[in-house]
């Protein structure tokens, strides 16, 4: 199942670091199968505020996504992105083809009259 790194960048200083960071993070992302589904575009918030931008990279599953970040490869650059744009990155597995919402809210509903 597809996973994603979800990173919320809330400042951004420019810096020759971050070119740096941008030119190599790809060829680490390479031999993970990762690739950049949403890449910094201000967002259209219509709901609540969203301070920054946001990237999103898929991966084929949560363990090439894990060993992405725990690479040698992408810990070498980490601290050039790291060092100049404060913000937050996850790791999250994705839902199937088949997702029904409907079933996760029995799923609550069932977990809450347990209680």
């Amino acid at each position: 199942m597809s996973a994603y790194g979800f990173a919320h960048l809330r400042s951004r200083r420019p810096h020759p670091e971050i070119l740096e960071y941008l030119e190599r993070i790809q060829a680490t992302l390479d031999p993970f199968e990762g690739r950049f589904v949403i890449h910094g575009p201000p967002a259209e918030v219509v709901e609540g505020e969203w301070p920054g931008s946001m990237v999103l990279i898929e991966f084929p599953d949560l363990a090439r996504a894990r060993a992405w970040y725990h690479s040698p490869g992408y810990q070498a650059i980490l601290r050039l992105r790291a060092d100049h744009i404060d913000g937050d990155l996850v790791l999250v597995e994705g839902v199937g083809p088949d997702y029904d919402p409907r079933e996760r809210a029995a799923k609550l509903r069932a977990e809450s009259a347990e209680r």
